[in-house]
């Protein structure tokens, strides 16, 4: 009897917070199909007045929403392909490749995650401006693919991969590289999932760092566009958020459509010791 009712009690808490979470998506999302000057308070209001997609017409027509996107979805994607590869070799490395001051190293490593990312922002200026790249993606990508976190999470997954698979694999000829790449990386596919949609999420919505890096429009991603969108729509509404609609698509899919990834590669390297 306790059980069940432990039971009913955690999916109710579980429908609370997935409300109390999605209420805002939702809201946005009504408010981007409704007409301007509709009560932002009363989502029923909202719908009372009706639907259009008038607004996803301005916008779309006034702010180059795909060319920021585009931008976002290179800096995302290349971003995510790079962590994935150098964070599973470097883990494979420290995991089963020992060496003189390996444990030393990693926690070398380990400790970039304690820096807060504003306290290398200047550093990371001067390097960019040194070396011609600032103001273009590529600087925007290449700051970000020495994750720490992604080391540490592909570590934990090799650390409970089984040693017998490698010492087969070594009996039939295989090197460490051709280790790594047919048969680590096939087996980490859940956590690997888990690692690139959190990497593409956190690179689609950084800020600070292309705030200070791109000048040019023609370079802007989509979190810098969308406040120059709208600044110039302060009293309104409607626009602002049909345009935050367009922005949120793609992560909200990625979520959709990958979210079991995300569950098995959290079960899968959250319980390991490293």
């Amino acid at each position: 009897m306790m059980d069940r009712i432990w039971q009913v009690g955690i999916r109710l808490l579980s429908v609370v917070t997935a409300v109390v979470f999605l209420t805002p998506v939702v809201w946005m999302l009504a408010l981007s199909v409704k007409p301007e000057g509709g009560s932002l308070l009363e989502l029923s209001g909202g719908l009372r007045l009706g639907w259009t997609l008038a607004n996803y017409r301005k916008v779309l027509g006034e702010a180059p929403i795909f060319g920021w996107m585009g931008n976002s979805l290179i800096v995302a994607v290349c971003t995510t392909v790079l962590i994935l590869l150098l964070s599973s070799m470097a883990a494979y490395a420290f995991s089963r490749l020992p060496f003189r001051g390996s444990r030393m190293l990693f926690v070398l490593f380990l400790s970039g995650m304690m820096i807060p990312s504003e306290a290398t922002l200047i550093p990371l200026y001067l390097i960019m401006k040194e070396y011609g790249l600032l103001g273009s993606l590529t600087s925007l990508i290449l700051p970000t693919v020495a994750a720490p976190l992604g080391i540490f999470v592909m570590k934990q997954f090799f650390d409970g991969l089984p040693k017998e698979l490698e010492e087969a694999a070594r009996i039939d000829g295989a090197g460490p590289l051709r280790i790594w790449l047919s048969l680590f990386l096939p087996l980490s596919r859940p956590a690997m999932g888990a690692l690139g949609i959190f990497t593409f999420i956190g690179s689609w919505n950084d800020f600070v760092w292309p705030l200070i890096s791109i000048s040019d429009k023609a370079y802007m991603t989509i979190t810098l566009g969308l406040p120059a969108f709208q600044s110039s729509y302060v009293q309104q509404y409607a626009l602002p958020m049909t345009a935050n609609a367009l922005a949120t698509l793609p992560v909200l899919l990625v979520f959709i459509f990958f979210q079991k990834q995300i569950i098995q590669g959290i079960a899968f390297t959250g319980g390991k010791e490293g």
